[in-house]
């Protein structure tokens, strides 16, 4: 069962996110920031659009390992180098969440910050997932 996003008519309808998702019973997920490198810890390109993609599929890699889907993820932070190059890329980083993710848009937040950790990373992508209880 997926999750529901929550708009209230008061708010400005977000456009790629949802302002809240109201989730159903589960056990929580958080997966811990992801960036853009494969599993020999080596980032995918110098390309934001790249490292977007390669993050955004490290995050559901740990989602599907916990038995959950992308519908099941109600909260993405994305943090970013440079929001001007994230802005100059969005049709890039839009198709590639798309791939993804399909029309599921959970609540984001996406915040510049001055670096990270791991050389090169231009992106971070932290998320908190319901993953559904097994039937008993």
């Amino acid at each position: 069962m997926a999750g529901r996003a929550i708009d209230p008519p008061t708010l400005a309808p977000p456009k790629g996110y949802a302002n809240g998702m109201l989730m159903p019973p589960g056990q929580l997920l958080f997966v811990a920031g992801q960036i853009g490198w494969d599993a020999q810890s080596t980032l995918v390109s110098t390309e934001l659009g790249a490292q977007f993609e390669q993050a955004l599929a490290n995050v559901l890699e740990v989602v599907h390992a916990a038995g959950g889907a992308a519908e099941h993820i109600g909260r993405f932070t994305i943090y970013v180098t440079d929001k001007q190059r994230y802005l100059a890329e969005t049709k890039t980083i839009g198709a590639a969440y798309r791939r993804h993710m399909g029309r599921h848009y959970p609540a984001m937040a996406l915040v510049q910050v001055a670096d990270l950790l791991e050389e090169g990373a231009l992106v971070e992508i932290e998320a908190t997932a319901v993953i559904p209880q097994e039937p008993a």
